[in-house]
């Protein structure tokens, strides 16, 4: 097991897409110096000023202690060549690529420490799940390697690496499905009545204020729903569609699987 250097006195992010540039944000939010920040991306723009960005690999000649890989899973096998020729001995590599293991990122970048980590966008405000797993480094790497990714949101390191594509799904595409929640919120308002943008409005800070408050209840959901029930009353006709046969607990398994699967599909290269 393998201890971790400062991390990081100066950060590679080759592929800085809408995940990249949120952690970026999120960094240099809490105070992080632009200048640690080199970027790889041939198309990425409004990129913070201060931040060293190359559209090719090609016009960097000097090594990296730490990269982060924000590229797509199919783009691995190809574009690894050109990023180990970046990295210092023993470099730290954290990998946001859905479904690519561990062994597979140790054969591409052998004798690098090799973290699995997945991230929302909320990493741009501090306020991401971090699902973190790693073979090779030590509890006082991990605890290092929290400390850098304090300002994005809350560590959660895993025991198994199978459930990294489970914690993509949830974590990882979880604010997708929430915005599409909020979205049809607004749209049953428009259809009981309400004009849209009040509807969309009220839907936002309802979506808002909940999360706030079971974020910080000592109370489960299902605790805070009975909470807010009322026996024969208007929340409990609302939840007896959601809650006849299951329905929305089926749904959201289902669509759970459906982005873990494609998860796997992806670092196949399918």
């Amino acid at each position: 097991m393998m201890s971790l250097p400062d991390f990081p006195s100066e950060l590679l992010i080759y592929g800085c897409g809408n995940m990249g540039g949120a952690m970026l944000r999120g960094w240099l939010a809490a105070g992080v110096a632009a200048s640690r920040f080199t970027v790889v991306d041939p198309v990425a723009d409004g990129l913070p000023q201060g931040v060293s960005v190359h559209r090719t690999a090609t016009e960097l000649d000097r090594k990296f202690d730490a990269v982060l890989l924000g590229i797509k899973p199919q783009m691995l096998g190809s574009l690894a060549p050109e990023i180990a020729r970046l990295l210092a001995r023993d470099a730290l590599v954290i990998s946001m690529l859905a479904g690519s293991e561990t062994a597979t990122l140790s054969t591409h970048f052998p004798g690098a420490k090799i973290v699995r980590l997945m991230p929302n966008l909320a990493a741009a405000i501090g306020k991401s799940p971090l699902g973190l797993f790693s073979k090779t480094l030590d509890e006082e790497g991990k605890v290092q390697l929290e400390l850098k990714l304090d300002p994005l949101g809350t560590a959660i390191w895993l025991n198994e690496e199978s459930q990294m594509d489970a914690v993509t799904a949830l974590a990882g595409s979880g604010p997708a499905f929430v915005y599409r929640f909020i979205d049809a919120l607004a749209k049953g308002g428009v259809a009981t009545g309400l004009p849209q943008n009040v509807a969309a409005t009220l839907a936002m800070a309802m979506v808002e204020g909940a999360a706030a408050l079971a974020a910080t209840s000592g109370e489960s959901p299902a605790e805070l729903a009975a909470r807010v029930t009322s026996p024969g009353g208007t929340t409990a006709a609302g939840l007896a569609i959601l809650d006849n046969d299951d329905a929305l607990e089926k749904l959201v398994t289902a669509t759970l699987q459906a982005a873990r699967d494609r998860g796997a599909e992806l670092a196949k290269g399918e």
